[in-house]
């Protein structure tokens, strides 16, 4: 099911998406008018959504295991290819970032970085998170990429001011061997909200299921748990709760830093960002603003800015929220891949003479 969309499309400009997940950054290049020639991903939970969203090729792989002939026969013919990518963001996360730079998963941007060099693509463009660019192997990626004759631009912005109901800083690369190349302009106008984006949902309880869509279903919450979202207050903190209505570790040093679990979003702001784990309540500020429950499937992914009808299992296949939450809180919010997309689609309509 290939979507079609209002936007021109650049002139013969094609992807091959690595690491592509369900297909979050491939549907924003797609809106952009950029043609998806491929998807690479090693879990393969990816392939239903990417290929029926999608309507491009999956290609279960470890990138590791990618040979640079591989992904030219993925581009075929096209003058213009652009290879992006967005590396499993745990190595480079708060919590991982005191691990030897010899641990396996760092090596996956240096995979992407051997495939930029020996397939040597028109334009590259990369998402992650921001402690990445705080690494020496961010200026080694980038050092490299400069060495290879490309015009690296980057920076680290947030997904609200591109039209995602959320605040998801990344850092975000471009790159190009056919031009200098911008980066993408924010939006102008106010921020999309949660409101914007859940508000016409269903309700739903907790551990219930609306009949109409199977992914719009929420968490069951424990007895304690119900007793704490019913006090809890849209963009509040437990700090405010009865000391007996606190969760153990709060009431020890290591908890004080965690204001935003057990918390409700608020209606008029984006929404804090969306992790693997967003359907859990004490997970993060992932109570919904005022029905007593956790986010929905559904909901955390259109805060992602996926579409509302975006297929992540087929028709009448179990619901694994685990599964599904990995693929939602993984991906590239499709409305900051569009972004990225416009920015290479005008690009490449500039630069496309010259080639």
């Amino acid at each position: 099911m290939k979507r079609k969309t209002n936007q021109p499309p650049s002139p013969a400009a094609v992807v091959v998406d690595v690491f592509c997940g369900a297909g979050g950054l491939s549907l924003g290049l797609q809106q952009a008018g950029l043609e998806i020639a491929a998807g690479i991903d090693l879990d393969p939970a990816c392939r239903h959504p990417f290929e029926h969203n999608i309507g491009a090729p999956f290609h279960r792989l470890d990138v590791t295991d990618v040979e640079a002939t591989d992904v030219v026969a993925m581009f075929g013919d096209n003058p213009v290819r652009v290879l992006a990518g967005c590396a499993p963001c745990q190595p480079f996360s708060g919590y991982t970032t005191k691990r030897r730079e010899s641990d396996d998963r760092w090596r996956l941007l240096m995979d992407f970085l051997r495939l930029v060099e020996q397939v040597r693509p028109e334009i590259v463009t990369l998402e992650n998170v921001p402690r990445l660019a705080l690494l020496p192997l961010w200026a080694k990626f980038v050092g490299a990429l400069e060495a290879f004759g490309y015009q690296v631009v980057w920076k680290v912005v947030d997904a609200a001011d591109f039209g995602v109901a959320q605040n998801r800083r990344r850092v975000v690369l471009l790159a190009s061997r056919i031009g200098a190349i911008g980066m993408p302009e924010p939006l102008s106008g106010p921020r999309r909200t949660v409101r914007d984006e859940v508000a016409t949902r269903p309700p739903v309880t907790a551990g219930a299921c609306d009949s109409g869509d199977p992914l719009h279903r929420a968490r069951g919450l424990t007895a304690i748990n119900l007793e704490r979202i019913r006090i809890a207050e849209p963009d509040g903190t437990w700090k405010r709760w009865p000391e007996h209505m606190r969760v153990r570790c709060h009431t020890e040093p290591t908890g004080r830093t965690y204001p935003s679990v057990y918390g409700r979003m608020a209606w008029d702001k984006p929404s804090p960002t969306i992790t693997t784990q967003f359907y859990g309540f004490g997970n993060g500020r992932f109570g919904h603003p005022d029905q007593d429950r956790a986010l929905t499937l559904r909901e955390g992914a259109m805060l992602q800015s996926f579409p509302a009808d975006f297929e992540f299992v087929p028709a009448g296949e179990p619901i694994v929220a685990r599964t599904i939450g990995r693929l939602i809180g993984n991906a590239v919010p499709p409305a900051l891949g569009a972004a990225v997309g416009r920015t290479i689609a005008e690009h490449v309509r500039h630069c496309a003479p010259a080639i």
